[in-house]
């Protein structure tokens, strides 16, 4: 099993910068994708960005340039750096783990930019 737990989410002004991080616990090997999905009021969970224990990234085009993702293999960490956030990045942050087939998700934590 693998327990997730999301910290540094809040209110941020348009702009400015905000760190999410997220600590994982459990089965964690290198054989593992870590990341993050938000969810806005009243849309779908969207995938926002994710690496490998390797350090491949990928982000979603809406966040390129702005948000980088990096992770800390020894203490299986996983952080989302959120530069020059904007309103419409509001979500709650979902921190992700896929280990094989198995997918793994924290509970949330909620990023508010105004503007």
């Amino acid at each position: 099993q693998v327990q997730l737990v999301e910290s540094g989410g809040g209110l941020v002004q348009a702009g400015g910068s905000l760190r999410l991080s997220c600590a994982a616990s459990g089965s964690i090997d290198s054989n593992t994708i870590m990341g993050w999905y938000r969810q806005a009021p009243g849309k779908q969970r969207e995938w926002v960005a994710s690496i490998t224990s390797g350090g491949n990234t990928g982000y979603v085009d809406s966040v390129k340039g702005r948000f980088t993702i990096s992770r800390d293999n020894a203490k299986n960490t996983v952080s989302l750096q959120m530069n020059s956030p904007k309103p419409e990045d509001t979500a709650v942050y979902y921190c992700w783990l896929r280990r094989y087939t198995m997918e793994y998700w924290g509970k949330g934590t909620l990023v508010t930019v105004s503007a």
